[in-house]
């Protein structure tokens, strides 16, 4: 089994079409990300970077997956450096008034890219599995999310100039890492949080994805898989339309406002108009998350002369002419 899937995690590897360098691995002492540092030591000479964060968040259990993860040692192709540090998510998140979950994933993946560009690494590696894959798009499916958000985890991502995040693990499910670590007698930690059901998430990975499993579809977790693949491809499409559709309406801009000819929006799709509007406001850097489908739904009605002017969360303001579109923020706002 072990060669079988080394096989499918190098194959994985080759088509995200990694070139040389230095990899960080993010490791937490939980099973999949020890089978990922496991499986990447016996993958041809790549030097790894073995790098845990302690968020402090559950007190001695959190000390004891440090030390677990410093005592992580036996790379038959040579040690590994070793990198950990403590950071009091809880106080971060407090200070900033932020939600702690976001806060835990901004701060972590902030600190990875400090590792990687401290060691010249190229690649940051998480050990994100199918099933994670599969969890990922039931929540953002019962949140409403729509083509974008069903594209789930990516396999590679830029986290910072030169520096990019990859998945070896993601197409390989939770309980071919676990076999594979009973196999080669590999002892892992549990996180004890994550048997909590009161967060969505853990209910879907301890009720929900069992119970479709069992009553519905026993491939429910390649099947959501493939829907994220196809998602995907999808909508690289319609982001590509929408990029031309931008190109070919936005008009020179009067200081603050944003210009557009109607004539191209008219002749637009509500749901291209929806996206290409989105990418407008992820280029301004106005505020995505204060935005939902009824919002973008309202961008577009005013794009197509439906309604007359909408304001949006952070003083953004759409409002129609008779040939053009012009969307920009209140000045007093920053």
């Amino acid at each position: 089994m072990t060669a079988a899937l080394l096989a499918q995690v190098d194959g994985w590897l080759r088509r995200l079409e990694l070139g040389d360098g230095g990899m960080v691995v993010a490791v937490s002492g939980g099973p999949d990300s020890v089978a990922l540092l496991r499986l990447l030591q016996r993958l041809p000479s790549r030097s790894l970077i073995v790098a845990h964060l302690n968020h402090q968040l559950r007190g001695a259990e959190s000390n004891a997956d440090e030390d677990f993860v410093r005592s992580l040692r036996g790379n038959q192709n040579g040690e590994w450096l070793v990198r950990c540090d403590r950071v009091d998510v809880a106080a971060v998140a407090t200070a900033a008034g932020k939600n702690l979950e976001a806060v835990a994933r901004r701060v972590r993946y902030e600190w990875l890219v400090r590792v990687a560009r401290d060691t010249g690494a190229r690649w940051v590696a998480t050990g994100h599995t199918a099933d994670d894959q599969a969890e990922t798009i039931l929540h953002r499916l019962l949140r409403g999310a729509g083509l974008k958000g069903l594209r789930g985890i990516a396999p590679r991502r830029e986290l910072a100039p030169g520096i990019d995040l990859v998945r070896p693990l993601l197409p390989v499910t939770r309980s071919r890492i676990v076999a594979f670590l009973e196999q080669i007698g590999q002892p892992y930690r549990t996180d004890s949080s994550n048997a909590d059901v009161r967060f969505s998430r853990n209910r879907i990975r301890h009720e929900l994805l069992p119970l479709l499993a069992r009553d519905y579809n026993s491939g429910i977790v390649s099947a959501l898989c493939r829907l994220a693949e196809q998602a995907d491809a999808a909508y690289r499409e319609e982001a590509a339309q929408a990029e031309r559709l931008l190109r070919e309406a936005e008009l020179p801009s009067a200081g603050r406002l944003l210009i557009f000819d109607r004539n191209p929006l008219a002749a637009a799709s509500r749901g291209l108009l929806r996206e290409a509007f989105r990418l407008v406001w992820e280029r301004e850097d106005w505020p995505l998350d204060a935005m939902n489908f009824a919002a973008w739904d309202r961008v577009a009605a005013v794009a197509l002369g439906e309604m007359p002017a909408v304001d949006f969360p952070d003083g953004v303001t759409a409002r129609v002419g008779e040939y053009t579109l012009q969307i920009g923020r209140s000045t007093n706002v920053r």
